[in-house]
């Protein structure tokens, strides 16, 4: 490496050529000329004496180097727009922040409990309700200050009122009633679901999202998606409606055991439920830097948004996944 310094400008004319790869449309993206834009690029790659592109007159591809800058380089932007947005605007609104994570057990309340850490000062309350849909109206309506979820499967006006920051691609899972044939089996292909119906919240006004995904997962594939049933709060209500009903349940690899079920990972492909931290747009609270910036650190510990080689997750999720607020 040539310089002990990388200005930031660089790495975004990266990232924006990485997750388009297309000069011509990450140009229109960064509104510079694709000359301009060739030029940093090429700057940049003497700074790390590294080829971060494979171009052909056809297409354009990351290199090996290329997608080892990636989340160096994502990490690096979220920190300087993290440290712009502190300072920008009027100044950040103070009281307590109420947290949504959904579930106990699952990777929200990690976020959380590492936001605490960073910011102990911060009184973040928690609440434990399901839902991005449901959540992002209170959002909205100021009853609620942050959640996680599908940002992708709210409706585009609702989106376009909120700010996101992806935070794990996380492995989707079945939960099994512990007699069904293929609880046997330590991780169940998707085509061994043909034939079977899966519960995947129908029905419920707060988690259309999370059914739309099951939708297009199942596309295809001889999987339907079971009608609405009651909705089970606890887990004695989720073991009596299971029993009752005996439909395979989607959910995420973090989802908690519950009695007389098994949870197995979904394989061949491995599908993805894209996860994002969610709060109103132009909100200013330290909580919600605190929570980002959680956020960031978890995943680059933990991998959660290295997108596998054999992962599923539908084009709009990925798009939005990819493009950082």
């Amino acid at each position: 490496m040539s310089s002990s310094y990388v200005e930031p400008r660089l790495l975004r004319a990266f990232l924006a050529v990485a997750e388009e790869l297309h000069f011509t449309r990450a140009a229109a993206r960064l509104y510079v000329a694709q000359q301009a834009l060739s030029r940093d690029i090429r700057r940049l790659e003497r700074e790390l004496g590294a080829e971060l592109f494979a171009r052909t007159t056809r297409q354009v591809t990351l290199t090996a180097d290329g997608a080892r800058l990636l989340p160096h380089a994502r990490r690096a932007i979220e920190a300087q727009d993290a440290l712009l947005a502190a300072f920008a605007g009027p100044p950040p609104e103070r009281g307590p922040l109420l947290v949504d994570v959904n579930s106990p057990g699952l990777v929200h309340e990690r976020v959380l409990a590492r936001a605490r850490e960073l910011a102990p000062e911060q009184e973040l309350m928690t609440r434990y309700e399901s839902g991005l849909t449901g959540a992002a109206a209170e959002i909205l309506a100021g009853r609620l200050d942050v959640s996680f979820g599908r940002f992708a499967g709210l409706d585009p006006a609702v989106r376009a009122r909120l700010d996101q920051q992806p935070v794990r691609y996380e492995p989707m899972a079945i939960v099994l009633p512990e007699d069904h044939p293929l609880a046997v089996l330590d991780a169940v292909p998707l085509d061994r679901l043909a034939g079977e119906t899966v519960y995947a919240g129908a029905g419920n006004p707060r988690t259309p999202e999370w059914t739309d995904l099951a939708r297009r997962l199942f596309e295809g594939r001889g999987i339907e998606v079971a009608p609405p049933a009651p909705l089970a709060v606890g887990q004695e209500e989720f073991r009596r409606i299971m029993t009752k009903y005996r439909n395979p349940v989607l959910t995420g690899v973090d989802f908690p055991a519950m009695p007389g079920t098994v949870r197995r990972p979904l394989v061949d492909p491995v599908p993805l439920s894209p996860v994002s931290l969610v709060w109103r747009m132009g909100r200013q609270h330290p909580g919600i830097a605190a929570l980002r910036a959680a956020a960031t650190a978890l995943a680059a510990e933990n991998g959660w948004l290295e997108y596998p080689a054999n992962g599923w997750i539908p084009t709009m999720d990925a798009r939005i996944m990819m493009r950082r607020t």
